[in-house]
């Protein structure tokens, strides 16, 4: 496979086509859509939609995209202009969000922006929904938000529900389009609220176990537990289907992985704990000792980075932890060519 870099360039990928993977649940990806310093937005993009060409070709069930607003290192603020964008460089994946912050909108505006990408993307599109704002307090009142919102999100997954099903729940109005697209609904979530609404709508659930992961086997238990798939939405057929999260970086050299990880660990400090002031590596390093280095740590706790056959009976023995029907992936690795490396060494199946 060869890709094309930044500055023209073609680089070739070796070893493609042979799916070393052994895995038994199908895999996903989660594309944080990160701007590098450095790099201009438009250069983030360009690298994300290069990333989702070759996991077109590889066999990854879906990739999806997150709702976050004033955060210069992230691109995916307009999610579902992104998505679009995405989709129309793809063939195979399901594209979508992981997820609509729903608060922060109105479900008649959703489903008519998701609708829109059904009909130009058949079942292709996946819609996931969170409740948090995206962003700090400032910035949520930017939004127009005032907090509060998020109490009727359970009313308004289901408002946005009968808009994309033609059973709308508000007389006289209807989305168009959107009606009777039927774009899937995933609860995503952090704690057990999202379990527990996602068990009570019937309705699959995803829980952000790369960057949270404190809660996530008390929300797989009580998601499957509380599962009511007599009142599920999706008909009284539906099966729980849980999607755990985790961080991976995969390499033919076991080491150069992990030292790439120990790269996207001062990152993820640097960027966390210097909001108000300037770290120099120096100061990174140092922070890795520090209870608030070790604090942001410890949010990447499901995270792996080695060889194949490493990060491949890891992420089995986490998937059976939790018993997870679907692995969701943060490709975390610095360098992009070690990113596409990673999606062809973890390839659900030959491409």
């Amino acid at each position: 496979m060869e890709i094309q870099t930044p500055d023209g360039m073609t680089q070739h990928l070796t070893g493609v086509g042979s799916s070393m993977t052994s895995l038994t649940r199908p895999l996903s990806l989660l594309d944080l859509a990160t701007v590098r310093d450095g790099e201009s937005i438009a250069e983030g993009i360009a690298r994300s939609v290069r990333l989702a060409q070759t996991a077109d070709t590889l066999g990854y069930r879906r990739l999806w995209f997150a709702e976050h607003h004033n955060m210069p290192h992230v691109a995916s603020s307009a999610t579902s202009l992104l998505i679009q964008h995405i989709a129309s460089q793809t063939q195979n994946l399901r594209v979508g969000a992981g997820g609509i912050m729903l608060p922060n909108h109105s479900p008649l505006v959703i489903a008519e922006q998701f609708g829109t990408l059904e009909t130009l993307y058949p079942d292709r599109i996946d819609l996931g929904l969170g409740r948090a704002p995206g962003t700090d307090a400032v910035t949520m009142r930017a939004l127009r938000r005032d907090g509060t919102e998020a109490d009727r999100f359970s009313s308004d997954v289901m408002e946005l529900h009968g808009y994309l099903t033609g059973r709308s729940r508000v007389p006289g109005v209807n989305a168009y389009p959107g009606w009777r697209t039927e774009v899937p609904l995933f609860i995503l979530g952090s704690s057990l609220f999202g379990a527990q609404l996602a068990a009570e709508l019937g309705l699959p659930y995803s829980f952000a176990s790369h960057f949270a992961p404190q809660m996530l086997h008390e929300a797989s238990r009580v998601y499957r537990e509380n599962f009511n798939a007599a009142g599920s939405l999706n008909g009284p057929e539906a099966k729980p289907h849980f999607i755990a999260a985790a961080n991976v970086i995969v390499h033919d050299d076991a080491e150069f992985a992990r030292e790439q990880l120990r790269q996207a660990e001062n990152t993820w400090i640097k960027r966390m704990l210097g909001r108000n002031r300037e770290l120099t590596d120096d100061d990174v390093e140092q922070l890795r000792d520090h209870p608030a280095g070790q604090q942001v740590l410890a949010m990447l706790a499901k995270t792996t980075a080695g060889s194949p056959d490493e990060v491949t009976t890891w992420l089995e023995d986490f998937a059976n932890s939790v018993s997870a029907d679907e692995l969701i992936l943060v490709n975390m690795a610095p360098e992009e060519a070690v990113q596409h490396r990673t999606l062809q060494l973890l390839a659900p199946q030959s491409s």
